[in-house]
């Protein structure tokens, strides 16, 4: 079950704004009824496409993480710089992989975009390629879709192979 933080509540409200300015018109004989029923709606569907959309996200992560056959964890190696938005309302942030071994390796790391409560917004696998023996090389991991506010990016699970 995902929680739902301020974005989903202002989301809520505005539905519900826009819900009742719809159904203040209307010649129903219930209208408060109505109108409490159409925001209600309104609000149910802005939660879910959000919803879906994480729903989504996190199983195109699983599904790309599981076809790295023979994956060993690496999370130690892996950092994720402060995020920034690029030009088109997308949030981006910096990955660092540090391979440790002694021969070159490639990586699958997973990033979570979270808001300040800690809601998952939105999760990606970035694949760094031939990482050099005792080298460090970076990537930008960019989320699926607009993120507003504040977002901080976090390494999930990375995958040495």
């Amino acid at each position: 079950m995902t929680r739902r933080g301020p974005r989903s509540a202002g989301a809520v409200l505005v539905a519900m704004i826009v819900a009742a300015s719809a159904t203040a018109c209307s010649d129903e004989v219930n209208s408060v009824s109505g109108t409490a029923s159409n925001a209600a709606s309104a609000a149910a569907s802005v939660a879910s496409k959000g919803a879906d959309a994480v729903a989504s996200a996190t199983a195109a992560a699983e599904d790309k993480l599981k076809s790295f056959k023979d994956g060993v964890n690496a999370s130690g190696d892996v950092k994720a710089a402060a995020t920034v938005t690029d030009k088109d309302g997308r949030a981006t942030s910096k990955v660092t992989v540090r391979n440790s071994t002694d021969s070159k390796q490639s990586y699958a790391v997973q990033i979570n975009f979270r808001d300040p409560s800690g809601n998952l917004l939105d999760t990606v696998v970035v694949t760094v390629d031939d990482v050099a023996a005792k080298a460090t090389k970076e990537a930008t991991a960019r989320s699926n879709r607009k993120l507003e506010g504040a977002v901080k990016a976090e390494v999930g699970e990375a995958l040495r192979h």
